[in-house]
């Protein structure tokens, strides 16, 4: 026979209160600060330079081309050989 164990009700905390990590809830002081720090860190991101995109643009195109080109090949070799199965 199983023994029920008592439930204890739950605690609310109040919307003001910290959280366990030491996080604000949902406040507009604490949204401010999430902001804030947004800021903060999308300021130490380093862009690379025009120069660089441009060539890793141009890595990314060629190798879409190429691949497209093997699978368009395959497609190709597959097609034949699953015609002349069926025929």
């Amino acid at each position: 026979m199983a023994m029920k164990t008592a439930e204890k009700p739950l605690k609310k905390k109040a919307i003001s209160e910290e959280q366990e990590d030491g996080s604000k809830p949902f406040t507009v002081g604490g949204i401010k600060e999430f902001l804030g720090e947004v800021q903060g860190e999308y300021k130490k991101i380093a862009w690379p330079d025009k120069k660089v995109t441009m060539g890793s643009t141009m890595v990314v195109i060629v190798l879409v081309f190429i691949i497209a080109m093997y699978l368009g090949a395959v497609d190709l070799i597959i097609g034949k050989i699953v015609t002349g199965i069926l025929k």
